[in-house]
């Protein structure tokens, strides 16, 4: 009975190693669809922050950052991400945050947290406070680098300015505008996967979509045709030649039209044996 008791222990402990490892490689940065209470009339004034590769924005009241081509901003003790200033936002996993938007000293949070008071300004937060020694494990390393090798900061996205107000672009139409005004590939793996699902979760573009329903149209239409034109005769070249050539070398001498009616009765042969013994009775009994 101890034994079972143990197994069963064991396979629940595997069973539970397993679970933890899918949630690991699935954590990152979920599709752009909640409204976070940041409304921004305009396109934001960012700012370097000096020595790291981030953007922060010092009118905005919010901690609002932008880092490798996406903005960021620290509200209600989670990280949201969008690559548009002003939404939809997307909850992002502590352990997806990326190193150097961790990284970002508190002097530069517009709202810092209560749970910030007493911490160094010029350092970053104590996220393994916060989120856990489990936490600190696993991303361990994140608050050492060396300064001096930091990347480049990412260009600002400048072509958003012209969009506000009711020109500021819906969900659906973001990827696309974004793909075509931004050019910038972003260097984080997290960010680069994101913005892989945006593209296989968002679809097709309105106009995109309407050429494609218009070639499914077509496609019946096409197919109709092609099954009332006629065949086209097709000329054999090579091998196909040469195999019409051995053909009669192959199959020797042609039948004969009597023969070949006489092949295809099966009963043809049999009477004609039949009639030959009946003629060779007949001449024993004269």
């Amino acid at each position: 009975m101890q034994k079972i008791r143990y197994g069963l222990i064991v396979m629940v402990m595997l069973l539970c190693s397993v679970t933890s490892a899918r949630a690991g490689v699935s954590i990152g940065i979920g599709l752009p669809n909640v409204s976070i209470g940041v409304n921004l009339p305009l396109f934001p004034e960012l700012v370097p922050v000096p020595g790291y590769p981030v953007y922060y924005a010092p009118r905005v009241d919010a901690n609002y950052f932008f880092y490798d081509g996406m903005y960021w901003v620290y509200q209600d003790d989670n990280w949201y991400a969008s690559s548009w200033y002003n939404g939809p936002w997307a909850f992002v996993e502590p352990d997806a945050v990326p190193l150097y938007v961790l990284r970002i000293p508190v002097r530069y949070y517009q709202q810092p947290p209560v749970y910030f008071r007493g911490w160094r300004s010029n350092a970053p937060p104590r996220w393994g406070n916060h989120w856990g020694r489990g936490w600190e494990q696993r991303r361990s390393g994140w608050d050492r680098w060396n300064r001096g090798s930091a990347p480049a900061r990412a260009p600002r996205p400048e072509y958003q300015r012209q969009y506000y107000g009711d020109r500021y672009p819906q969900a659906d139409q973001q990827h696309r505008l974004h793909h075509e005004g931004y050019r910038y590939q972003p260097r984080d793996r997290v960010i680069r996967e994101h913005y892989q699902r945006q593209v296989e979760h968002g679809g097709p573009a309105p106009d995109q979509r309407g050429r494609q329903e218009e070639r499914q149209r077509r496609v019946p239409e096409r197919q109709q045709r092609d099954m009332q034109r006629p065949a086209p005769v097709q000329q054999q070249r090579g091998p196909a030649i040469h195999d019409q050539r051995e053909q009669p070398r192959a199959q020797g001498r042609e039948e004969r039209p009597q023969e070949r009616r006489e092949s295809q009765d099966p009963n043809r042969g049999h009477d004609r044996g039949h009639s030959r013994d009946e003629e060779r009775g007949r001449d024993r009994n004269n």
